[in-house]
């Protein structure tokens, strides 16, 4: 898991060498790639994308923000593929809107400090979450080079599991973030 990997929504084949992102090979498109997912407020959008087409005016609406704003990220993300707009649909006075919906190609792409960018995503998110319906778990580990890739392929594999599966119809949402990151505790001396 040493290359950062983001996800828009339930994880799509990942970091493992499965579909490569198009970016890869062309620098201009990654560094747009890297530009557009380097917003915490786009990487909130793209969450919210994920499982429903959006209008602008949604989007705006459920972030508490300008549609202005929201709209200038929402060209951004359409632009580099995050975003897709779907058939324009009439909105409640009869305005042609536009709903948008994330395409899954930010799994996709490597973007280097995404983890920070994907922290403070989160800790917007969390604002105002009643802390009680958090659950967080937090160990420290201690793994030899074969233990590290076993575990980064089993928490891999339980996500893909996961994704595959596809959103319950009658499913509430719900975020998942893992973080494994190497940690400065040095081994002590032999006991």
């Amino acid at each position: 898991m040493a290359d950062e990997r983001v996800t828009d929504e339930q994880p799509a084949a990942g970091h493992r060498g499965e579909r490569p992102d198009p970016a890869d090979n062309d620098a201009p498109a990654a560094e747009a790639v890297a530009r557009a997912l380097s917003s915490p407020l786009r990487m909130r959008i793209l969450r919210l994308c994920a499982f429903d087409a959006r209008t602008n005016k949604e989007l705006a609406e459920l972030l508490d923000l300008n549609p202005g704003t929201v709209l200038h990220h929402v060209r951004t993300l359409v632009d580099v593929d995050m975003l897709a707009p779907q058939e324009p649909r009439t909105g409640r006075r009869g305005a042609k809107e536009i709903p948008y919906k994330a395409t899954g190609r930010s799994w996709h792409s490597r973007v280097p400090g995404m983890s920070i960018v994907l922290l403070e995503t989160m800790r917007q998110q969390l604002a105002g979450v009643d802390p009680d319906e958090v659950a967080t778990t937090w160990m420290g580990l201690r793994l030899n080079a074969a233990h590290k890739a076993e575990l980064d392929q089993r928490l891999y594999g339980l996500i893909q599991e996961f994704k595959e599966r596809g959103p319950d119809p009658d499913g509430d949402a719900w975020s998942l973030v893992t973080v494994l990151h190497p940690d400065r505790n040095p081994a002590g001396p032999p006991a």
